[in-house]
């Protein structure tokens, strides 16, 4: 009896286990890359009202910034900004770019992780695939309307609207028809909610205003919800050198990059691979590498085991390689950045920094460049004090937020600035750049706000920003003793009436014309202090200020 109720418990446990898990798995779903960010919207940079709204700019803009440049053309962007209701805005931005064929115009604006930037070992602002489709996606969660484009190519114009659907993660194209119009570029216009128009560090005009800052190559227009117009020109007539897209390098790479390289190899050997997918690989490199491992490098590289590929990756690191091809990399300009700042910021002192390209993590290029604004317009005004303001862009793209877990802002608030003559960075008139350029930015997350403390990258911030700021000091200190000078040349003129006139009566001399030779050798002992002192001329009118000195 015993032992027939065991069975029968041991039966049902086992009948009620098969149902309970095949009802469980029932609810088994596939779901497409669309629906994952439909849930987790944070990822893309919507995480908040004032950020979503820059975050929807910052797309855009990236974007057409990357078509003209590509297509040789000097960007002219025009952003304009609607409201429409409560928290809903109406965005537009038109570019003068290449366009988008029809062909492509869905995938490029509506279909998650699709574009020309993901497998392109190269510098560029964008590098997923997802910022403009993410804004499509935006558009149809909070309004559940489409966005409207219209597209001008060689072969002609047109217009359509464009959503998504989430099951697929396929573009959905509505309403397209030709245009009889002559237009070049790309206007994309999409109704959102959920959005909070601010006039703050966080809001598009100061995304904007560095977007300007960071590429003088750019004329930028802004209407402002209130329908203000402000307009940054453009500086410098002339396209930044595009950068050249290289091979991963071998001590860049891991184990199963190398593997999804091999994979897609139309190589018959692991050695013809090798040499054909990576940079500086030779066949005597690949000879040194076979006394190396333990398989044969003649294999098939499709069939290349786990296992083997991690023993190729640790013989690379035991190898000696020349560095990557460093014009992968391109930087702002040092003579661009000083320019822009004092076209932004009209500071007393300006200095810029292009450093040289260096890798990190064994084999990724990258590149440093800062600059320093002080005094005149410099920092930022906050409750009628002026605070330090420092300026984060990768690829020359502004970021905005997630500023305290930046490498950026680390390396620059690890500088001890008294040193350089800054007692109190925090509440000083200054504006610190940097610029990182690199193949492969290592952002914290999709929202590509904050570079990852990578200790090549934070080191190499900190070593520019100690060489400028040790400039600066020089300027600072000039400053200083001119000013000191100043303030003695005052009480001297001060008194030479005075002294003239006691001079007068013990010589029996004119004391006019003893106070006019006094006042000369005054005035020409310290006319020249103030221009030995003068080192670094203000950035806003240096020519000015030089002809005023002078003329003292």
């Amino acid at each position: 009896m015993v032992v027939e109720r065991k069975v029968f418990l041991f039966v049902l446990h086992k009948k009620f286990m098969a149902t309970n898990s095949e009802e469980i798995f029932k609810k088994f779903k596939e779901h497409s890359i669309a629906e994952f960010f439909k849930k987790n919207r944070q990822m893309l940079g919507y995480s908040g009202e004032a950020r979503s709204l820059t975050t929807i700019v910052h797309e855009y803009v990236t974007n057409s910034l990357d078509a003209c440049e590509e297509a040789g053309i000097l960007p002219s962007i025009k952003v304009e900004i609607k409201e429409v209701g409560e928290k809903r805005y109406k965005i537009s931005v038109e570019d003068n770019g290449p366009g988008i064929p029809e062909q492509f115009i869905g995938k490029a604006l509506a279909h998650m992780l699709s574009g020309t930037k993901f497998n392109r070992y190269m510098q560029q602002r964008g590098q997923q695939g997802i910022g403009a489709s993410g804004c499509t996606l935006y558009a149809l969660l909070t309004t559940g309307k489409p966005i409207k484009v219209i597209s001008g190519t060689e072969k002609g114009a047109f217009e359509c609207e464009l959503s998504i659907d989430l099951k697929s993660n396929q573009p959905l194209i509505l309403n397209k028809k030709n245009l009889d119009i002559n237009f070049r570029g790309l206007k994309v216009e999409g109704e959102f909610g959920d959005l909070k128009y601010e006039k703050s560090s966080h809001g598009p005009e100061e995304y904007l205003k560095r977007t300007a800052v960071a590429n003088p190559h750019a004329e930028i227009e802004f209407t402002t919800p209130e329908g203000k117009k402000i307009v940054w020109p453009r500086i410098i007539d002339k396209i930044p050198k595009r950068p050249k897209e290289i091979k991963p390098h071998p001590l860049g790479v891991e184990v199963h990059d190398l593997l999804e390289l091999a994979r897609k190899s139309e190589q018959r050997k692991v050695r013809s691979f090798l040499i054909s997918a990576l940079s500086r690989m030779s066949n005597e490199k690949v000879n040194e590498l076979q006394s190396k491992v333990d398989f044969s490098l003649d294999k098939d590289p499709k069939e290349l085991t786990w296992e083997e590929a991690e023993k190729i990756v640790k013989a690379f690191k035991q190898m000696k390689f020349i560095a990557p091809e460093m014009d992968s990399v391109i930087g702002i300009g040092k003579e661009q950045i000083e320019k822009s700042l004092k076209n932004i910021y009209a500071p007393e002192f300006v200095i810029a920094e292009e450093r040289k390209p260096k890798v990190f993590r064994g084999g990724i290029p990258f590149m440093v460049e800062v600059g320093i604004a002080y005094g005149g317009g410099a920092g930022r005004k906050e409750d009628e004090q002026i605070k330090a303001e420092v300026l984060r862009f990768a690829n020359r793209v502004p970021l905005l937020f997630d500023g305290s877990i930046c490498a950026i802002t680390q390396a620059v608030k690890s500088i001890a600035w008294q040193r350089y003559g800054i007692k109190d960075f925090e509440n000083s008139p200054i504006v610190v750049f940097v610029n990182l350029s690199s193949v492969y930015v290592p952002y914290q997350s999709t929202g590509k706000q904050a570079i990852v403390e990578e200790e090549e990258i934070v080191n190499e911030i900190k070593l520019a920003l100690m060489d400028i700021a040790r400039k600066l000091q020089v300027f600072l200190h000039k400053k200083s003793y001119a000013h000191e000078a100043e303030s003695k040349k005052k009480t001297l003129l001060k008194y030479i009436a005075q002294l003239s006139q006691d001079l007068g009566y013990l010589t029996k001399e004119d004391p006019q014309k003893i106070e006019e030779k006094i006042r000369s050798i005054i005035e020409k002992r310290y006319k020249q202090t103030t221009m030995d002192s003068a080192g670094f001329e203000p950035a806003a009118s240096s020519s000015q200020r030089r002809r005023s000195t002078i003329e003292l």
